[in-house]
């Protein structure tokens, strides 16, 4: 027989030839074997139950899976197994009901029972590697059945790697949705795509992450699978709404202990009395019947998915649940109604309805109304800071022949007070204006309580001249200025993301690594902001009863004029199409200067960099004391150190002003 002949192959039958007596030959010939054979008819699910054992690093219920656990997760599972004719799965759901664990599960089964070739597609890079520490690994190390296939990682085997696991006629590649080789380093007739919501808008610029990773699944045609699961973020944007709402929109509906009556979990009909969350419970759309938490365990495991819609591609069935199905002992009702109490600001609400109710959340672009703010003006002085201010920080716009400047008192929940406005003359291309600039970060604003203040933080923008800015930036020191760069769109990780190190020109010289660059999500500050300006003022009787301004409340003195006011206003959010096809949200002009939004923009992201969004409860009154203490000298602020103590605290004091003749009051403050 010829030398290619496998050895005992069930077509060719036993072989003498001894082509193959190597090490691991016989492994080979069980490759080829596993390969030929048909698909098993046992599920996902089956699977699970028989082969998972959950470990104690990677799961709070350590042991064998338990499928009746969840028991909404057994359709999606099964849906996963080859014999299910539908291609593509759907699940737009709360934060932690298990959809990572069925991913696990469907990589486990594949590894073990249907070899072939897998993607798993996480939001970056860096979480594909955390991943697989954290979820691969201890998945394949505690499974016997995945052990025995699934070899250790070794530096002389290049197959079996962190992002690089090969297993009998399959391989598994883990990676980023930000790398566009990753994404299409190998045909794939499995796809895992987890929290699609959080991929960026293209991987490396390259284009739509999942399109890319869909791409390597034409080979295999019908027989492909694909799984999309994520938590959902902002309507318009979410891709995992975007493709649940093509689906067939699947709920998954559960008895009323009471009336029998069949209905799908709505967070409308939770209640509780005001202030006592742990009176929560579920109230029956049918009977009004009171329904508590220990019902949920049999209204599970009776209920089934029904669909909704009409799937526009039949081959995509479409998966929602909340947090409400949360099981037993993991997230109760009565957390629930703790969180929702909890929830007093938009972006508390928003994180609700997006990882607890998994919905999409509706951000509002429209621009407040110029006149309504203009007319809401206080009479406290421009210039002096008003009694709950605490800290200043400031925003620079950098043009072409001057820079704006706008300096912002913050107090506790971010209520904040425009201080002043500032115009500095001149282009940045000459020394005298970044001269004046700097002469701003030793000038102080007097207090009401009599503490003069000085800024705590100067964030200002790269976007023009960054040369000259990053060598203004370098030279003043990184402890009270914070040069900027500003990005688009809604999904990011956090508002401000850095420090990086960028290189700068100083006297000639390049210097590298010689500035820091903070990245700042320009779309959420704004955002941020026009919810601010939308809130309610509370009405002289309510203040004089004790009502206290709103958490965020943005208060302008008499002092501000008509066109300051509506630069603040001066953009909208709007939905645009992209050339593929795909909505986004964007920021758009409504009129051609908007310096003033700009700046409030920057002057956020610098109390967010000082640390305001994370102080403790402590800093708040250190703070409060120091400001109302008369006298109080702090030392200037020259160090390195960017502590919260320092960065801020060290502003208050008492000084002479250092005014320039090139520096000026706004014309929009009189």
């Amino acid at each position: 027989m010829s030398a290619l002949t496998l050895p005992n192959s069930p077509i060719y039958g036993p072989s003498s030839d001894d082509a193959f007596a190597f090490d691991g030959a016989e492994d080979l010939s069980q490759a080829w074997r596993d390969g030929l054979l048909p698909d098993p008819s046992l599920t996902v699910s089956e699977w699970a139950d028989r082969h998972r054992v959950l470990s104690p690093r990677a799961s709070a219920e350590p042991g064998r899976y338990r499928t009746d656990r969840t028991p909404y997760m057994r359709a999606i599972m099964d849906a996963m197994s080859p014999a299910h004719p539908v291609r593509r799965i759907v699940f737009m759901k709360a934060a932690q009901v298990g959809a990572t664990e069925a991913g696990n599960n469907w990589i486990g089964y594949v590894i073990h029972h249907a070899p072939g070739p897998m993607l798993a597609v996480q939001p970056t890079v860096e979480l594909a590697k955390r991943f697989s520490r954290q979820r691969l690994d201890p998945l394949i190390e505690e499974s016997p059945a995945l052990r025995q296939r699934v070899k250790p990682a070794r530096s002389r085997d290049a197959g079996n790697t962190m992002l690089s696991k090969e297993f009998p006629a399959g391989l598994l590649v883990i990676t980023g949705a930000n790398s566009a080789v990753g994404l299409r380093s190998m045909p794939a007739r499995y796809l895992f795509l987890d929290e699609v919501d959080a991929y960026p808008p293209s991987a490396d610029e390259e284009g739509d992450p999942v399109a890319l990773a869909e791409a390597r699944t034409r080979t295999f045609s019908w027989r492909a699978k694909a799984f999309l699961a994520s938590t959902p973020t902002l309507a318009g944007l979410s891709r995992i709404e975007r493709e649940y709402e093509a689906s067939d929109q699947r709920r998954y509906f559960v008895s009323c202990p009471h009336c029998k009556d069949t209905q799908w979990l709505k967070f409308e009909r939770l209640r509780w009395e005001k202030g006592q969350p742990e009176t929560a419970h579920y109230e029956c759309a049918s009977c009004d019947g009171r329904v508590e938490e220990h019902h949920k365990t049999a209204m599970l495991r009776s209920g089934e998915w029904r669909q909704t819609a009409e799937a526009q591609d039949p081959g995509t069935i479409g998966f929602h649940i909340s947090a409400l199905y949360s099981p037993v002992g993991w997230f109760s009702w009565e957390n629930i109604a703790r969180l929702w109490e909890a929830a007093t600001t938009d972006e508390a609400k928003r994180s609700f309805k997006n990882s607890v109710l998994g919905e999409t959340w509706i951000e509002t672009g429209e621009a407040p109304d110029w006149q309504r703010l203009y007319e809401r003006r206080e009479t406290w002085q421009i210039g002096t800071v008003p009694r709950g201010g605490l800290f200043l920080t400031a925003g620079a716009d950098v043009q072409k022949d001057r820079i704006e400047v706008d300096v912002w008192a913050w107090g506790r929940g971010l209520e904040s007070w425009l201080v002043d406005h500032i115009v500095v003359e001149g282009g940045p291309e000459q020394a005298e204006t970044w001269e004046e600039l700097g002469l701003l970060l030793d000038r102080t604003w007097l207090h009401a309580h009599g503490t003069r203040i000085g800024i705590a933080k100067l964030a200002i923008d790269t976007g023009y001249e960054a040369p000259a800015v990053y060598a203004w930036a370098r030279k003043m020191g990184h402890a009270q200025v914070a040069p900027i760069k500003g990005v688009d769109g809604f999904n990011r990780t956090a508002p401000v993301a850095g420090p990086t190190h960028v290189d700068v020109t100083e006297g000639g010289k390049k210097l590298r690594r010689g500035a820091r660059l903070w990245t700042i999500a320009v779309a959420t500050f704004k955002s941020e902001t026009y919810r601010f300006l939308r809130l309610s003022t509370p009405t002289d009787e309510e203040i004089a009863t004790g009502a206290k301004f709103p958490v965020g409340y943005v208060h302008l003195a008499r002092g501000t004029e008509a066109e300051w006011v509506k630069q603040l206003v001066g953009e909208q959010l709007v939905t645009v199409k992209t050339k593929r096809g795909f909505s986004r949200l964007e920021w758009q002009k409504l009129r051609e200067r908007n310096e003033a939004l700009d700046c409030r923009v920057y002057a956020r992201a610098a109390a967010w960099i000082a640390g305001a969004d994370r102080w403790t409860e402590a800093m708040w009154r250190d703070l409060e004391q120091q400001v109302g203490l008369s006298g109080e000298i702090a030392d200037d602020p020259s160090g390195d150190t960017e502590s919260p103590a320092d960065s801020v605290a060290g502003v208050i004091r008492r000084r002479p002003e250092r005014r320039s003749r090139r520096v000026f009051r706004s014309s929009y403050m009189s």
